[in-house]
């Protein structure tokens, strides 16, 4: 069965069930959030905190790599529903500038939407500076079978 193009759940559908499985990324330490899900896509925002930071005053490699892996997996599972077993397999990432010190934006893409592996890009920007990636990464998530 092809999976569908348009998402089958909203940002707030998607934020909900994540509440739910990962209730550890809940309450005042959460700081990315997904703002809209759209045909193979996704948006997040990352809160601007220094405890992301680094030495140098820099926002953490870390803190950029979870962003974009939050951002795949919401993208994902608003195509393929409350699947809380879809797992990374893979990411790679680039790092190109030093962010600003704000909220950064995630842009999560699919690229390939398979019945057991997804694979797409998140482009990251600092906020207000859309078309200045400061990381790119790769992405891909393997989806447990479908119960039968």
């Amino acid at each position: 069965m092809a999976r569908a193009k348009e998402p089958v759940m909203s940002a707030k559908e998607v934020d909900a069930f994540l509440a739910e499985v990962f209730p550890q990324m809940q309450g005042e330490g959460k700081l990315s959030r997904i703002e809209d899900v759209g045909p193979m896509r996704a948006r997040l925002r990352l809160s601007y905190s220094d405890k992301s930071l680094r030495p140098g005053g820099t926002i953490s490699g870390p803190t950029m790599m979870g962003l974009a892996d939050h951002a795949m997996y919401a993208v994902i599972l608003a195509h393929i529903g409350k699947v809380a077993l879809a797992v990374t397999t893979h990411l790679s990432i680039n790092f190109m500038r030093k962010p600003a010190p704000c909220d950064l934006m995630a842009e999560a893409r699919i690229l390939k939407l398979g019945q057991r592996l997804a694979a797409g890009d998140v482009t990251i920007w600092s906020e207000g500076q859309e078309g200045e990636p400061v990381a790119h990464a790769q992405v891909t998530y393997s989806i447990p079978p479908e119960k039968g």
